[in-house]
This record gives structure tokens, sequence and C-alpha cells, in this order.
């Protein structure tokens, strides 16, 4: 039998426990229809349409996925941060809201024009941030490295798509970066999750070395916070993303390697989600 267009997501939503959102959206994607700007509108428009057969073969796969635990993001193929649509996939993380509070310290953070300053993002991934901070400062010289090669190609398509100007480097950390450059800021969004912690099987789809850090998930972020300040030119900050309960920690690394003005920023939930520091 076939069915509606309402049937069909409030089936999914009914019986697969699916957000009414996700349903809805994960039917347009089967469709062949763009999601953003009034694709829903659209849906509710036609609730009485017919889902064709195979469309309804590719929803139904797609329904079982999403109720698997499969991200939403890596189904429909893309996920909006900060006003930019981004592509993504399994190679790359997807991205959060709360990073957007980093965002939005490094734009507080960075000389105004007519300067043109140097910014570092490490561990780009998709490019969200990089690509968030060269459109939101056209006038920064943005760069984003990863060790994952995989990674670059999706922050490159990204960048390439949106016409935005970032150069993108390979390497693990500050191994991307010269010895002798220096940035205006450095921002990053590392992998800062314990190893063994009960929330990573939520989190199975997406890849591992992007989330875990050691037994408490500082490593990686115990490493920029090392290396940085030889990176960072006088006064510039270092602003990095961590977990909830990680602000002390981070705040402990700053100041233990002679950063000044140490400080966290909260997300929109109100949760300590970022801290940074200055070079003096």
């Amino acid at each position: 039998m076939t069915r509606t267009l309402a049937a069909a997501w409030q089936q999914a939503v009914q019986q697969s426990g699916l957000d009414r959102l996700d349903a809805q959206l994960l039917l347009l994607h089967a469709l062949g229809r763009d999601a953003g700007g009034g694709g829903r509108a659209w849906l509710l428009a036609h609730d009485a349409d017919p889902l064709p057969a195979e469309a309804a073969r590719r929803y139904d796969t797609l329904v079982q996925r999403r109720a698997q635990g499969e991200p939403l993001a890596y189904l429909v193929g893309w996920r909006e941060f900060y006003g930019l649509r981004l592509e993504v996939n399994p190679d790359v993380l997807v991205p959060r809201p709360d990073t957007e509070t980093l965002v939005e310290w490094a734009l507080d953070c960075l000389p105004r024009p007519p300067a043109a300053p140097q910014v570092l993002d490490l561990g780009t991934g998709s490019g969200a941030i990089a690509l968030a901070l060269a459109h939101a400062a056209p006038h920064a010289r943005v760069t984003g490295t990863d060790f994952s090669d995989k990674a670059l190609a999706v922050a490159r398509r990204n960048a390439e798509r949106l016409g935005l100007a970032v150069q993108w480097r390979e390497g693990r950390w500050f191994e991307a970066v010269a010895r002798d450059e220096v940035y205006d800021l450095i921002v990053s969004n590392p992998p800062y999750i314990a190893e063994g912690d009960p929330h990573l099987p939520a989190l199975a789809h997406e890849p591992r070395s992007a989330l875990t850090a050691g037994p408490h998930g500082l490593n990686d972020l115990a490493t920029i916070v090392a290396d940085a300040r030889g990176h960072l030119r006088a006064g510039a900050w270092l602003l990095l993303e961590h977990g909830h309960d990680q602000a002390e920690a981070v705040q402990r690394l700053l100041r233990e390697h002679g950063y000044a003005d140490v400080a966290t920023r909260s997300d929109l939930a109100g949760r300590p989600r970022c801290t940074g520091g200055r070079r003096p």
C-alpha cells in the first residue's frame, strides 16, 4: 500500500522513535529535495502526495540507520554551522552548535582591519571553525591543519564550494607549522573525551581519533597548550574548546605555561565550554 508523505514521516516518529524534524529531513533527502530553505514547508504543503516506491525504499533505509544511531548529518551529507552549510561524512566530526562559542570568542580577539591577522585552526576536521572565521572576518588570513588527509579533503571541498580562502596543511598539531611561524590567534577544538567514557557508544559512528585523548581527555589539550606559546605573537590568544567539566584543568595548564588573562566562556546551555589565555 502506497503511503502518503505525511504517513511516511509520522510512521518513522511513532514506530522507529525518530525526532519529527529528523524524520522530515530524511524524507526530503529521500525525495531528492533540498531540506534547507522552504523544504519543510513544501513537505507540509504536499502531505497528501503519495511517496514513490523508490523514494520509499531509500527512506526506510535512512530511517533504520538513524534509529540505529547514525548521525543525521552523515545521512543527509551536510550540517549547518555558523550560518554555513558544510559537507560532512564519517571522516570528520559533526560540527556542534557549542563550538560556535569558540568562533564568537575568536572573533572578539581578532585585530580589526586594516590589520591582516594570521589565524591558525588546529585539528580543523570539516573546516567548520576555520571557514566560519574566514567568512565572518575576511581580513584575516586563516590556516587550518589536520593529521587526516581525508578530513582535509572534506575541508577543501567546503572551502571551494563556499568560495572562502583558507590555507590547508596536513600534520598533527604543530607538526604542520614551521618552527618560526607565529600567529595572532590560535584556536582548536581537539579531542577531549576520556578513553572509556560512558558516552562514547553514542558517538560510535564518528571518528574515534577525533574524540578521545588519554585517560582524562586532556592529552591533546596539554600538548597544544605547551607548544602554542612558541607560535603566538606577544599578546596573542590561544582559545580551546573542552569538555564541560574540564575548565579548571585547562585553566591550570594555561597558567602553568605562563599564559596571562586566563578565562573561560560558557556555551548556550551555560556549561563551561571554552578556555583561553594570552601570551604575555
